[in-house]
């Protein structure tokens, strides 16, 4: 926190550290340096006050707020290890992440608002914490003014924070000691609390964003992401303000009020970085480009896109209707393993080309090596392969928490000597990265390696279809066989004519063998909160295996699954007659 605060506030206390764009539109909060010192040293005399130290794991159970920052900043003066859940997760889930890191206390508002509609924090709190032995006090602060029920291990964080002293001694700690957990799902479905420590990662968290995003000072920086994915820590919290920016908090959603919410929120906060999810991206596309333009976007300098693979459709609206051509677009390849971004086309020399839709150049220190299946380096250029890192970096995770062997098992067992990312990438013949998706998504059909996402990407090229998500499955003959979840614009017509298109799309940029065997038009894809396709529950569906989807709380709407399960079965008995 020395690093993110203290010497911010000692050479200018009155810059503006955090933007708080609140969910109800153009309620926007402004925090200085000077202030968040404040906040954090009053909340980490409160938890110290409470018996929290040095070491001990605290849960933060909050939407993006200057709150629930300074949250993760007490936790960083006093020694605590802060495991942020994100707010929409169920109790389930939390209880999970508690229990598996031992958390002593969490930190939680009575709601959070969020596209207009009540959270209840504090119940879901409740809910979780009765199965959690470990946790002494919840602290709760408050974003509405309805009351919560409150019982003797709950404390009103706001009321304590006025009592608490506004200094608090930073303590000392290693370079290796435990900054934070962040708990990620892998293929085995049980999330994975990934281990951050202090130096490495706010090194590359505040030089990654500081590169990256040609971040100047008194630039307005507008990540939207929630602080609870990696992409919110080091690029909400840590990386800018480490390097002293102004960060933007984004509590609402890309579509509340309406679909110019993220571009009204540029005109009057005059970002100049905007770093943003293609799935964000996608759902706007849909809406058409009179909500971009309504509004003026001349303060951006530089687009980012993180999260996934981004198509080349969304690429380019992004590019030329938001960005009008004149911004830098970036897409980002990381993490939450890698801390921080590791591949992007920036930073390169002046005016180096971008490929639209390609992370290209690893950052500084980053060695990116591409592996065949016998772990062999594949030399040269015009290559794919698995997606490994050949040494260190200070943004790495260093181990799974209490489970060190699985750490080495999924990320370095499988070729060793390198970190593998379970990720597969074409290098170009100029020698460029192109992550092309999930080796655990990748398909083999009829003998031809083919990632999902390639077949995803050409498909979206369609001006009809916003989004898609392909999946293989067992195929008599084949193998395996390319199975198509398709998206449809709203006023589609001729919905026969579409798919056929489709499937001469797919030959025309893949070959025939990756056009899929069956296309389904669904109102919907099943997606987790941060806009991930759970691609393992449309397999469960085409497999025929929905009597076991396993868990499906991460997802944003858990109905999802009946509409697809019930589109499956009317496309099958149709198939069938």
């Amino acid at each position: 926190t020395v690093n993110c605060l203290d010497q911010h506030v000692e050479k200018s206390p009155n810059r503006v550290a955090l933007i708080w764009e609140r969910d109800e539109p153009g309620t926007a909060v402004h925090v200085t340096y000077r202030e968040l010192l404040d906040l954090t040293c009053r909340l980490a005399n409160t938890l110290k006050k409470y018996g929290i130290q040095k070491g001990d794991k605290v849960a933060i159970y909050m939407p993006v707020s200057p709150l629930s920052v300074a949250g993760m900043l007490a936790c960083a003066r006093i020694g605590a290890v802060h495991t942020v859940v994100f707010a929409g997760f169920s109790a389930e889930s939390l209880a999970g992440r508690i229990m598996d890191s031992g958390c002593k206390a969490v930190i939680t508002y009575n709601q959070g608002v969020r596209g207009g509609r009540i959270l209840e924090l504090k119940t879901t709190v409740d809910e979780a914490v009765r199965n959690c032995p470990s946790i002494k006090h919840v602290f709760v602060a408050q974003r509405t003014d309805n009351k919560v029920r409150m019982s003797d291990c709950d404390i009103p964080l706001e009321e304590e924070m006025t009592k608490a002293a506004s200094v608090c001694t930073p303590e000392s700690m290693d370079s290796e000691d435990m900054l934070f957990m962040l708990y990620t799902s892998g293929s085995t479905g049980k999330p994975k609390g990934i281990v951050h420590t202090q130096a490495g990662y706010l090194l590359y968290a505040a030089f990654t964003h500081k590169y990256v995003f040609d971040y100047q000072q008194s630039d307005v920086f507008g990540c939207v992401a929630d602080i609870g994915w990696i992409t919110g820590h080091s690029y909400v919290v840590y990386g800018p303000l480490c390097n002293g920016a102004t960060s933007v908090l984004f509590e609402s959603t890309p579509a509340y009020p309406d679909p110019g919410r993220y571009w009204e929120v540029v005109q009057r906060l005059k970002i100049n970085q905007f770093y943003a999810a293609p799935t964000a991206i996608r759902l706007l596309l849909n809406y058409g480009e009179d909500w971009v333009k309504k509004y003026d976007r001349s303060s951006l300098k530089t687009l980012g896109s993180v999260g996934e693979p981004i198509n080349k459709e969304a690429w380019q609206w992004f590019y030329q209707v938001v960005g009008e051509g004149r911004c830098t677009l970036v897409d980002t390849w990381w993490q939450t393993e890698t801390g921080g971004i590791c591949i992007a086309p920036r930073p390169s020399e002046e005016k180096a080309e971008i490929v639209p839709a390609m992370a290209m150049r690893p950052f500084f220190g980053i060695v990116p090596v591409l592996m065949d299946d016998n772990g062999k380096v594949i030399e040269g250029n015009d290559v794919s392969g698995a997606l490994c890192i050949a040494q260190p970096w200070p943004g790495m995770a260093r181990t799974i928490y209490g489970d060190h062997q699985q750490f080495v098992d999924v990320y370095f067992k499988a070729y060793p000597g390198y970190y593998f990312t379970g990720d597969g990438a074409y290098r170009t013949k100029k020698g460029y990265y192109q992550i092309t998706g999930r080796m655990d998504d990748v398909i083999n059909i009829s003998g031809h390696r083919l990632g999902t996402a390639e077949i995803e990407d050409a498909m979206a090229d369609h001006p009809d279809v916003p989004e898609t998500a392909v999946i293989g499955y067992p195929h008599k003959i084949k193998g395996e066989g390319a199975f198509a979840f398709v998206v449809l614009k709203e006023q589609t017509a001729h919905v026969d004519h579409v798919k056929e298109e489709l499937k001469t799309i797919v030959a025309s940029k893949i070959a025939k063998y990756a056009v899929p065997d069956h296309i389904l038009v669904v109102k919907r894809l099943p997606k987790t909160r941060s806009g991930k396709i759970m691609r393992r529950l449309l397999r469960k569906v085409v497999t025929e295996q929905s009597n076991d989807m396993g868990d499906v709380t991460t997802l944003d709407d858990p109905s999802v699954v009946k509409e697809i399960l019930d589109a499956y079965q009317k496309y099958k008995d149709k198939s069938s007659s």
